[in-house]
């Protein structure tokens, strides 16, 4: 007779099936039939998001108490800009939030996003790409250490959507282990990040999968997003992580085929904002999704219990926050150029004539249709994102 959660004497790892679960409105009257019904293993919060939040309703503090009591809620950051090449007064009361919060709520572990937010201050934006070499190593070090001391539990970090270049995309994966490396930390993995790289790339995405650390990836995220028109992408849309419409099939087919490749998941999380959950049908289709996400978990193959717990394997020890200054010009110079070109053309003379040029940023190998969203992504975002009173990140 085999035990529940039990195989040949081995105790089976858990994967739990998680929202995203922020205070908007439309997620939450979203989410409510499958929590009524039991239906959610654990809970994502952007805990940033609220910062400047003066009153969290009640009733929404006991439900991130229900789960943390559990171990069962996750924190996800927004605005700390890992990579910004100078410490910043915003970085430090970031820190200062998290470590609060985590005196509050019991945390199974915090992350954050790969990359530098554009903007003049580099905490308004979204998230972009940044040289893979090892000034960024050493900047991307310093942060995680620091954001450990700060919460205590694992550390993470979610791979991007955008890249710049088909390098971009191919370096990803070995760098993010190099990064995680002296914190013990763990991944992200986004998998409709992936398809949207897979895709503006002509890329299969089980290939830039496998270039991944996989044995680092504690948690996979789900969404879906938008197609956009470009002139400079061979007549075809750009795939872009909006995280405003339903999961496509192929995301789902590329997470039945991710889980059993990561030996140390715990978490798989749906995300989606409430623009893309106005209507019923865009409700219950949210739920159905869901529903669809613990299908695959109950259906992929077990493994033994996970072997790292994604803690630190000795002290953590920070001194004065690295900085690297040209790196912050080069950081300014680009968020400028990204912010205020009038066109594709406007910028790529910019960036040629720019500190950029012939450096580790590579801007000759830029991809015109990426550059392109990117130049859009920045435009659309450089006053700032105010979410009202919700959560989730600046989209992509």
């Amino acid at each position: 007779m085999e035990l529940s959660g039990m195989r040949n004497g081995l105790r089976m790892k858990e994967i739990h099936a998680t929202l995203a679960c922020n205070l908007d409105q439309h997620v939450l009257l979203s989410a409510l039939p499958l929590l009524a019904a039991e239906k959610v293993d654990a809970i994502e919060w952007s805990f940033d998001a609220l910062f400047r939040t003066p009153n969290i309703p009640d009733w929404f503090v006991e439900l991130l108490r229900t789960f943390s009591h559990a171990r069962r809620l996750v924190g996800h950051g927004i605005f700390f800009s890992l990579f910004s090449g100078r410490w910043t007064p915003e970085q430090q009361q970031w820190l200062t939030h998290l470590r609060k919060v985590s005196h509050e709520f019991k945390f199974d572990h915090i992350t954050e996003h790969f990359g530098f937010m554009t903007g003049e201050n580099f905490h308004q934006g979204a998230p972009i790409s940044v040289p893979m070499n090892e000034r960024t190593l050493a900047i991307g070090h310093d942060r995680l250490k620091r954001m450990y001391q700060a919460c205590e539990r694992p550390v993470g970090l979610e791979n991007l959507a955008i890249a710049y270049s088909l390098g971009d995309v191919e370096r990803q994966g070995g760098f993010l282990d190099r990064l995680l490396e002296p914190v013990n930390g763990f991944m992200i993995l986004d998998v409709h990040n992936i398809y949207c790289q897979a895709h503006n790339f002509r890329l299969d995405p089980m290939k830039i999968i496998e270039a991944y650390p996989l044995d680092r990836v504690r948690e996979i995220h789900i969404s879906g997003g938008s197609w956009e028109e470009s002139e400079y992408f061979e007549g075809d849309k750009i795939r872009r992580d909006t995280h405003n419409d339903a999961v496509p099939e192929t995301v789902f087919e590329i997470l039945a085929k991710a889980i059993p490749l990561c030996p140390n998941l715990k978490y798989v999380v749906l995300e989606q904002i409430g623009e893309g959950l106005q209507s019923p049908h865009q409700k219950k289709r949210f739920q159905q999704d869901f529903l669809r996400l613990r299908e695959i978990i109950q259906s992929s193959a077990q493994s033994p219990t996970a072997q790292n717990d994604f803690l630190p394997k000795g002290e953590i020890l920070v001194g004065q926050a690295k900085e690297d200054e040209h790196l912050h010009q080069q950081q300014m110079q680009l968020s400028a150029i990204l912010e205020n070109a009038g066109d594709l053309a406007s910028a790529k003379h910019l960036l040629h004539n720019s500190s950029l040029a012939d450096t580790d940023w590579e801007i000759e190998r830029w991809s015109d249709h990426m550059l392109d969203t990117v130049i859009q992504i920045a435009q659309k975002w450089k006053a700032g994102f105010r979410p009202p009173a919700e959560a989730g990140r600046p989209k992509q």
